[in-house]
């Protein structure tokens, strides 16, 4: 049997594990942005999106410089019929004996260099490097989308936290005068019909309080997963985050946002990536020339033997039929760049408006603010008076009970 002494230690362990298992943990908010900039998923996601156009980028880059490749063949020939005639000044033809050959060996390497292409070389680099800016740029958008995100969720978890501790301060005083009322109702000095509400006052309270710890569990829940934390941890929000919070350069047009929204930025650079792409497809247009050059060795079996044989030029090419396909091309490339400049228009427009919401809403928060502060101190005074009123008997529990909600 486990002593008196044994149950103690257990119990003891058992609940310091368990205020350990439930204890909450203070992180302040920029911590959290931090964090979320680091952790989340969305930003880990932009990152490798842009470490991908890095690659894209350097790979475009590496077109520009020259080209270097290595080949040999070994064939096997089948009795193969070689005619071979020694013509000479002054000596008629004279044939000789068939070789016998059987096998034919050839190596060559061969070097080639860009001159002109019609300008695509360098608008594929220029192509790729705007795409690369816009992904940064897109990036960098996501990380303060996450950081808003985690402002706001902050800011939900702190009223729904606030909200459950005023709940809780108005179930104890529900207890406390369903308790009264049922003394008062015992002593025959109110009708029980009196004491029924102050009771269902109390399951009101408690609906609220269980909507409001529901609340809190989503919202923590949501922080955790985006923050990267363990599922069991209970986040606490510290009141000095929001009383600290310097409201500093409120905007009061769109200009500051149409200046630096990343987004925004990240179109702009798109946009030029296609006006690129234009001058890419009317590159077609042009021929290209190359800088060749090669080293070949030949050895047919008892035929010839060729060494050394080094050779270097000007390759030119060009491709007629791009005079009549090539407009197709350039169409294409001409609509897919009035496509971006329209979504540039759509999205300066989106950003209007909800600048314009946000000014109206801060607006209208700072307005809600001192219209609360008042009602605050309107609604205490008024509860000291209906209060009054019941003590005297002036006033019912209807007034009573409404004035204290």
């Amino acid at each position: 049997m486990i002593n008196n002494k044994h149950l103690a230690v257990i119990i003891c362990l058992l609940t310091t594990s368990l205020f350990f298992a439930q204890q909450k943990t203070s992180l302040k908010l920029e911590e959290a942005i931090n964090l979320a900039i680091k952790k989340s998923n969305e930003v880990v996601l932009a990152n490798t999106k842009v470490a991908t156009k890095k690659l894209e980028l350097q790979s475009v880059k590496n077109n520009l410089y020259p080209s270097l490749k290595a080949s040999g063949q070994y064939y096997r020939l089948t009795n193969a019929a070689v005619d071979l005639k020694n013509k000479s000044a002054g000596s008629s033809a004279t044939p000789t004996a068939s070789p016998k050959v059987n096998q034919l060996m050839l190596a060559q390497i061969n070097a080639s260099l860009p001159i002109f292409s019609g300008f695509k070389l360098r608008n594929s680099v220029k192509i790729a490097d705007n795409l690369y800016q816009a992904e940064n740029a897109l990036a960098e958008n996501t990380k303060e989308a996450i950081a808003v995100k985690v402002v706001e969720l902050y800011a939900e978890l702190y009223r729904a936290q606030k909200s459950i501790e005023l709940l809780n301060e108005n179930l104890k005083k529900s207890n406390q005068r369903a308790t009264d009322f049922k003394a008062l109702e015992e002593n025959g000095i109110i009708a029980r019909n009196d004491l029924l509400k102050a009771q269902l006052q109390i399951a009101k309270v408690q609906l609220s309080l269980d909507e409001a710890g529901k609340n809190v569990n989503i919202i923590n829940y949501e922080l955790l997963t985006l923050l990267k934390l363990p599922l069991e941890t209970q986040l606490f929000v510290d009141e000095n985050d929001f009383k600290n919070f310097e409201m500093i350069n409120i905007p009061t047009d769109e200009s500051t946002a149409l200046s630096t929204r990343k987004d925004l930025e990240a179109v702009r650079f798109q946009e030029k990536a296609s006006e690129n792409n234009i001058k890419l497809a009317k590159g077609s247009y042009y021929p290209n020339l190359n800088f060749v050059a090669g080293y070949t060795t030949l050895n047919l079996q008892n035929v010839v033997t060729v060494k050394n044989a080094i050779n270097f030029g000007l390759g030119v090419s060009y491709d007629f039929s791009s005079i009549f396909k090539n407009n197709t091309e350039v169409k294409i490339a001409k609509n897919k760049a009035l496509e971006i400049r329209q979504n540039e228009d759509l999205l300066t427009d989106k950003i209007k408006i909800d600048v314009k919401n946000a000014i109206e809403n801060y607006n209208l928060a700072l307005k809600q603010n001192l219209v609360y502060a008042q009602a605050v101190e309107q609604t205490s005074e008024n509860y000291r008076i209906v209060k009054d009123k019941y003590d005297n008997g002036l006033s019912d529990t209807n007034d009573l009970l409404e004035a204290d909600v």
